[in-house]
């Protein structure tokens, strides 16, 4: 049986990132497609994600009072984890194939653009290159098989990086203080 405050804090947290997803991906799309590609937004992305997650279990931990088990910090984590990740990849799946299809077109061809300049600055091989092109314009990354698969990654990631997260925030039992 789940804690109700972990519960609670694990969806209530969880529709939070799945939100502040959409409006980041939304805010991309609205303001320049070529954002979607910069690394820098993809750097303060993971970094708000970072601070929603360290708010969280700071929030759980201190909502029971101080007790906080590694199950219980992972498992709140977890929960806020893929509750923000089915958003968000509900989202991109409504976005990306139903309301602006040519969007993810746009995207591809950012990705592939941006791919052989850097690339080439690196001195790859024309042979490489041409190898690499021909990859990225077969591969579609926001079809829906596509999404749900980066979808399942992006679980297995977030929990790892739960565990770390977990393992930080845990405390000791009583008996061991």
């Amino acid at each position: 049986m789940i804690n109700e405050i972990i519960k609670r804090n694990g969806i209530t947290f969880g529709i939070t990132t799945g939100v502040v997803s959409a409006l980041i991906t939304t805010s991309i799309y609205a303001i320049d497609l070529n954002l979607f590609i910069s690394w820098w937004v993809g750097i303060l992305s993971i970094a708000t994600y970072l601070i929603i997650g360290i708010v969280l279990l700071s929030k759980t931990k201190k909502e029971l009072n101080g007790i906080f088990p590694f199950k219980d910090a992972f498992t709140t984590y977890f929960i806020s984890a893929v509750i923000g990740i089915l958003i968000s990849t509900v989202f991109n799946i409504i976005l990306f194939n139903f309301i602006d299809p040519a969007a993810k077109e746009t995207v591809r061809e950012l990705t592939v653009k941006y791919t052989v300049d850097m690339m080439q600055k690196f001195g790859t091989p024309a042979s490489a290159i041409n190898e690499a092109i021909t990859k990225l314009k077969e591969n579609d990354p926001y079809s829906i098989v596509e999404l749900l698969k980066g979808s399942i990654f992006s679980i297995v990631f977030s929990s790892i990086f739960g565990l770390i997260m977990a393992a930080f925030f845990k405390s000791k039992p009583s008996s061991q203080e």
